[in-house]
């Protein structure tokens, strides 16, 4: 089966026609850039763009920086606020005229992870952080996804929430070595360990290479 998978991003929105029984993607990817503001109807034009580019009929699978429930939108980092309580599958869905599915970005790129990579076939806990602008984590128990967890919100050291202290973006800003961050991540990965004792903890996102 081919769907268009897209990335919805708060610098970029990038897509690519992909094969979900292979996990390869047919096309090349194409990138816009993320409107400014992000707000629900500038996305949705943008999607629709990228609709038009593939010259795409089928179904649209959307990873969406957020919180969402049932379609709808609870949380907004990297968007506009005023995407919160929007119905993100019916509005994607009216303005691509494709059948739109969103969920949290983080939890896509596990899903991802469970069928086609280092989590395949793996029992029990499984817990994939991804290290970038914050901490996100994906949580599955035998096979199972737990959606929008929120553990980098957790709080690690003098009241910091563990993404304000141990990110790639603190890093970066805090002009940090990689010693010194790895130590500041192995707290967060252990405080992790102490709470799930999970099976496999698979590391994803920039600072992972």
């Amino acid at each position: 089966m081919h769907i268009l998978g897209v990335d919805i991003g708060g610098s970029g929105i990038k897509g690519a026609i992909v094969d979900t029984i292979k996990g390869e993607l047919v096309t090349e990817r194409y990138r816009i850039e993320t409107p400014q503001p992000a707000t629900p109807e500038a996305i949705a034009a943008a999607l629709a763009q990228l609709v038009i580019h593939f010259n795409w009929h089928g179904p649209v699978g959307c990873g969406f920086p957020a919180v969402i429930q049932h379609g709808i939108v609870r949380t907004a980092a990297n968007i506009s606020p005023s995407f919160i309580g929007t119905h993100v599958d019916k509005l994607f869905s009216e303005a691509t005229k494709c059948p739109c599915y969103n969920l949290n970005d983080a939890d896509a790129a596990g899903m991802a992870e469970m069928h086609f990579g280092e989590g395949a076939g793996q029992s029990g806990v499984v817990l994939l952080i991804t290290i970038g602008t914050g901490l996100g984590t994906v949580f599955f128990t035998d096979g199972k996804l737990l959606p929008n967890t929120e553990l980098g919100h957790l709080y690690l050291k003098k009241g910091k929430k563990a993404e304000h202290y141990a990110s790639d973006a603190v890093r970066k800003t805090a002009g940090l070595s990689w010693k010194l961050w790895g130590k500041r991540f192995n707290k967060y990965l252990t405080m992790m360990e102490e709470l799930f004792w999970p099976d496999l903890i698979i590391l994803g996102g920039g600072a992972s290479k």
